[in-house]
C-alpha cells in the first residue's frame, strides 16, 4: 500500500488512512497492511500544516505490484496535478495496483492522470464544481463521503478518508475488524458512503452567533429533554418567535426542524451501534413513541429501523429541491 505525498497535502489526508491501516494491524489483520509513503523526489514532503512526512520510497522506483494506491489531497493538489512527471508515476503506478483511492482534492491528480473518465466520483465539497469543469468526462457527486466505482475509490474532504479506509478495511477482512478500528479510534462506526458531506445542521456556514451555538450543542447533549421551540427560546431567553428567526438566519432551518434531524441522526447511530429495541432508541432520542420514530425514520431515510439495523449502509436523505422544506 502506498500514499503519495507532494509538498503542502493536508496532514490528515495522510493520518487518517494511515491510523486506520496501521491499527487494524495492531488488532490481528491478516495478511496485515504494508504501508509505504513515496513523492516523485523521494524526499520528505512539507504538508500544509508546516509539519514534514517521511517518504519511504522514491515513486519511479517503485515497480509493484501494489494492492492500493492512495493519492493524499490538500491545498498543493492543484500544483501536484500540474506536474506531469508525478501525474505519469501516479498513472503508472495505478495500472499496478489493484485498486486505487484518493482522499479529498486527491481527485484532481487522479482525474489527471485519465483515471476518472466515465466513472462517478467525490471530492470536497467545495471544489466539486471546479472538479466537473475542468473534467468533464468525470461525472462529479460533491454529496456523498465516499464512492467506489470499479477498483476507484475517491473520498470527499479531509476526514472522510477516515470512513473510507474503514470500508477498505472492512471489504478486505470483514465488518467486525472495521468496528474494533472505529472503537479504537473513538469514531463513528462506519458512516454509510451515501451519507451528505453536509448534514442538516452543517450545510450552512457554522452559525457566528455563540448563543445559537451554544444551543446546539444543548440539542445534541439532551435529545430525550423538552426540545420545543418554546423550551429552547426560554432557555435562550427570547421568545419563540425570535428563536425561529435565528435558526433560520444562522442554520437555514427552524428550531423544530434541526432538533428532529439531530435526533433521527441519533437514532440511526444507536440503531446501527447496539441492539437496543426501537422502543428504547425512542426514548433515548427524544421521540415520543416507537410509532413516531418509525415515521421520522420513513421521512429521512426511507427505510424501517429494522431494515436500516440489516442493511451495510444506511440511505441517505432523500435530496430535495431546492427552497423545498422538509417538514416544521
Amino acid at each position: 500500500m502506498l500514499i503519495v505525498l507532494y509538498d503542502d497535502a493536508q496532514i490528515l489526508d495522510i493520518a487518517c488512512p494511515a491510523g486506520v491501516f496501521g491499527t487494524a494491524n495492531g488488532h490481528g489483520a491478516t495478511p496485515p497492511y504494508v504501508l509505504e509513503t513515496g513523492t516523485l523526489g523521494g524526499r520528505a514532503a512539507r504538508t500544509s500544516s508546516g509539519l514534514r512526512v517521511g517518504a519511504v520510497r522514491r515513486l519511479s522506483e517503485v515497480t509493484g505490484p501494489l494492492d492500493t494506491l492512495i493519492v493524499s489531497g490538500g491545498v498543493g493538489s492543484e500544483e501536484a496535478a500540474g506536474d506531469p512527471a508525478l501525474v505519469e508515476q501516479v498513472r503508472r503506478l495505478a495500472r499496478l495496483s489493484r485498486r486505487v483511492a484518493s482522499v479529498c482534492t486527491g481527485t484532481q491528480v487522479l482525474a489527471e492522470a485519465g483515471l476518472l473518465d466515465h466513472r462517478r466520483v467525490t471530492t470536497h465539497w467545495r471544489h466539486g464544481d471546479l472538479l466537473a469543469t475542468r473534467y468533464p468526462a468525470v461525472a462529479v457527486d460533491p454529496v456523498p463521503l465516499y464512492v467506489k466505482d470499479g477498483h476507484i475509490f475517491t473520498s470527499a474532504g479531509v476526514v472522510s478518508g477516515l470512513d473510507l479506509s474503514l470500508a477498505l478495511v472492512e471489504d478486505d477482512h470483514g465488518a467486525e475488524l472495521a468496528r474494533t478500528v472505529a472503537r479504537e479510534l473513538v469514531t463513528w462506526v462506519h458512516r454509510p458512503a451515501d451519507q451528505a458531506q453536509l448534514g442538516a445542521l452543517l450545510s450552512t456556514a457554522p452559525p457566528r452567533d455563540r448563543a445559537v451555538a451554544d444551543l446546539l450543542r444543548h440539542v445534541a447533549g439532551h435529545l430525550a429533554d423538552d426540545l420545543s421551540p418554546s423550551a429552547l427560546a426560554a432557555r435562550l431567553g427570547v421568545t419563540p418567535r425570535h428563536l425561529t428567526r435565528l435558526f433560520t438566519d444562522h442554520l437555514g432551518v427552524t428550531p423544530a426542524r434541526a432538533v428532529r434531524a439531530a435526533r433521527a441522526e441519533a437514532a440511526v447511530h444507536l440503531l446501527r451501534t447496539s441492539s437496543l429495541p426501537l422502543a428504547a432508541v425512542a426514548r433515548r432520542c427524544g421521540f415520543g413513541s416507537e410509532a413516531t420514530l418509525r415515521q421520522v425514520l420513513l421521512s429521512h431515510y426511507g427505510a424501517t429501523g429494522d431494515r436500516i439495523r440489516r442493511m451495510a449502509d444506511t440511505p441517505a436523505p432523500p435530496r430535495r429541491a431546492a427552497g423545498q422544506t422538509a417538514g416544521p
